[in-house]
């Protein structure tokens, strides 16, 4: 069966990258890891390690794109949390069999090889959650 591994991300979504960055990185004393653009979402992301997990900034570079349009509705904050498990397709069987509605019915692939599958919030009270297999 299926297992949740451990948190890998909180993705933050926000409007202005250096402010944000301003206190993540030299407020909290976080270290950037690395800043980048992702075409394929429209969107950059600054990635800032911790122990074991990150915090993900992401900002919208196109105003078609959803996250556009989830930021000019609900504005900066909390964006998802991403859990990483050891089996996304059996992880995702399970929740259909469940019947928790998914955003993804199949796993995507990004472009560093990492499938990933988002559930609906109304699923998880309230909480977009990213599901990823390494």
């Amino acid at each position: 069966m299926a297992q949740i591994n451990r948190i890998n991300h909180v993705a933050i979504i926000v409007d202005d990258m250096e402010k944000s960055l301003n206190f993540w990185r030299d407020a909290l004393g976080l270290t950037l890891h690395e800043l980048r653009d992702v075409p394929a979402e429209k969107s950059q992301i600054a990635f800032l390690p911790l122990d074991g997990a990150e915090i993900e900034l992401v900002r919208p570079t196109s105003d078609d794109s959803g996250l556009a349009k989830y930021l000019a509705k609900r504005g900066p904050g909390m964006h998802h949390v991403c859990l990483e498990v050891d089996d996304i397709d059996s992880m995702l069987a399970r929740l259909k069999e469940k019947a928790i509605h998914l955003i993804n019915e199949e796993p995507r692939t990004a472009a560093d090889g990492k499938r990933y599958a988002f559930i609906h919030p109304e699923s998880t009270g309230g909480v977009l959650v990213e599901l990823y297999q390494l």
